[in-house]
């Protein structure tokens, strides 16, 4: 294998990476013995076609597609790592030429991690947070709590309000015509949950039980069913149920019911102390993100294109597992919220970027202060994820490659950076 190495503008990189002629045809034969069986020529027998007729039959480019997919992931690795660049994306492949009897090349172009200029991180000026906790707080958690152990009555004799648990059939229609999808029965609606589209919850604000009430609404412009985008609809909808919360007092009993304390003024107060927590840890974070976001101002760097869409669709692939941890498939998500995959790529964006962000910048601080982590500090990070994968630290640490321990490591030195620029900052 040869590699040549081009840079590009604003941090990408073309590796030009060639095989050997021989490699090719190593790739092009075991393509013909991976699809031999499957081929069918008359006078053969299924699965005897020699690759030659194969290849007079259906062209010599019949293998070409199986061959290059076999030589480029291991010859890629091989080049990047040939390289010795810091590349911070999924490669673009593009084959320039693939012929039997000639060498193989291709081109992968990467991001590679931009250099960082560091201005002012020593010293920043931020607002201080308030964390006093006032008594209005301490009342919403309260009625929280109360909502929580709400018992659920049935209603009878009023129409639909806000809040409402309602039981609705319903049946939609764009230019008086049924579409698919649009019906349900016995379906479960909380009103005021925006669960769905437009105003349609809040039009049912009044509706009387049996007695079938009309809501009209608009399709978002990038609904993911394209034949209902942006269009105005029609549901016929009966609300068959309501039921209601009814709250419980807020008083010593309430508080006995609750919590481990016997008066709701005890309750109160360590309700008071774990706001008070809360809210020196938030302000603690709000420290960090402000300092962090003027040391970013303060920095120069050039961010490739592509290492944002990379992390772009690492937060999207996080995201679809965390909604499918909840019972959610990504594309019920999208039904229900009526946001499409595009959309949501755009919408994390400017986080990705935020995040590449500080990572370059405080990566940037560790180098400029020489932050180097202890093998102390290692071994007590191990013991800290062995605790919460529940398994023996001396076990974890054998399962963690030499590559996860840099990585380690590395994240390690950033949180001190962290906390180095932190404690520097001053507070207004």
């Amino acid at each position: 294998m040869s590699l040549q190495v081009e840079k590009l503008e604003k941090n990408m990189v073309k590796l030009t990476i060639e095989a050997s002629a021989e490699e090719l045809e190593k790739a092009i034969q075991g393509a013909y013995l991976k699809n031999k069986g499957k081929i069918s020529v008359p006078g053969f027998r299924q699965g005897k076609v020699p690759r030659k007729m194969v290849e007079k039959m259906y062209g010599v480019e019949t293998f070409y597609e199986d061959a290059a997919n076999a030589i480029i992931p291991d010859a890629y690795e091989a080049a990047a790592k040939e390289s010795g660049l810091d590349i911070v994306s999924q490669p673009s492949i593009d084959v320039v030429q693939i012929e039997s009897g000639k060498p193989f090349i291709f081109t992968a172009e990467v991001a590679v991690k931009p250099e960082v200029t560091l201005g002012e991180y020593k010293g920043i000026e931020v607002e201080k947070a308030a964390v006093e906790v006032t008594e209005e707080e301490i009342n919403a958690e309260i009625d929280k709590e109360r909502n929580n152990n709400a018992r659920i009555v049935n209603v009878e004799n009023r129409p639909v309000q806000d809040k409402d648990e309602t039981i609705i059939d319903f049946e939609g229609f764009v230019d008086g015509v049924a579409f698919e999808g649009g019906k349900g029965e016995d379906f479960p609606l909380t009103i005021g949950s925006h669960s769905f589209i437009d105003t349609f919850e809040e039009q049912l604000i009044g509706a009387e039980i049996g007695k079938e009430v009309e809501v009209n609404v608009t399709f978002p412009a990038e609904y993911q069913a394209a034949e209902l985008a942006g269009k105005a609809a029609m549901f016929k909808v009966t609300v068959k149920g309501i039921k209601e919360k009814e709250l419980p007092a807020a008083d010593d009993d309430f508080a006995k019911d609750v919590s481990e304390f016997d008066t709701i003024e005890e309750y109160k107060a360590d309700i008071k102390a774990k706001l008070a927590e809360k809210k020196e840890n938030q302000a603690k974070t709000a420290k960090e993100d402000a300092v962090i976001a003027k040391i970013i101002e303060n920095a120069t760097m050039e961010i490739p294109d592509a290492m944002v869409e990379t992390q772009v669709r690492q937060m999207a692939d996080d995201f679809a597992q965390r909604i499918q941890s909840q019972g959610l498939t990504i594309e019920q998500y999208f039904q229900f919220t009526g946001l499409s995959a595009q959309t949501l790529l755009e919408q994390m964006k400017p986080q990705a970027v935020k995040r590449i962000q500080s990572r370059l910048v405080l990566e940037a601080v560790v180098k400029a202060e020489n932050i180097e982590v202890s093998e102390e500090a290692i071994e007590k990070e191990i013991a800290d994820m062995a605790v919460m994968y529940k398994m023996e630290a001396e076990k974890l640490a054998e399962l963690i490659g030499e590559g996860e321990r840099e990585q380690m490591k590395m994240d390690i030195a950033v949180q001190q950076a962290v906390t180095l620029v932190t404690d520097a900052a001053v507070e207004k």
